[in-house]
């Protein structure tokens, strides 16, 4: 979501690392990619806190549209958890390597990342088409 946003700051994507498997591995913690998609809406949606309406406005849509991604991702996946989602325990040796070397990540994280994409562009669409129509 960095280019789609022209966002083009490399730290953005080094903000979502720790995110791999649950919290670095925690894997009772979200799956990253949903963790990931709620901090990409948190940004979207900010704004100055100088304009306390603005930044109002702007973390009930931040929670809001959060609040549908994670809704959306569990109806459709059945959880949001790496280790339900996976069922790799990352604490046991060697299954991060086990888990590279399964396709396990194409297979599953491909598909969960995906879909939160599409349903980021699907929001911005929805405000796009919002915006237009007022």
């Amino acid at each position: 979501m960095w280019e789609a946003y022209d966002w083009k700051e490399e730290d953005l994507l080094w903000t979502g690392i720790p995110f791999m498997g649950g919290i670095s591995g925690f894997q009772q913690a979200p799956c990253g990619a949903v963790t990931s998609s709620a901090i990409c809406l948190g940004l979207r949606h900010r704004a100055p806190l100088s304009d306390r309406q603005k930044a109002k406005e702007g973390r009930n849509r931040a929670r809001y549209f959060s609040s549908q991604v994670v809704k959306e991702f569990n109806r459709r996946f059945g959880d949001i958890t790496c280790i339900g989602l996976l069922g790799i325990d990352f604490d046991k040796p060697g299954a991060y390597q086990e888990f590279r070397d399964s396709g396990v990540w194409r297979d599953k994280c491909e598909k969960y990342i995906e879909f939160l994409l599409e349903k980021l562009y699907a929001f911005e669409g929805d405000q796009a088409a919002r915006a237009g129509g007022s």
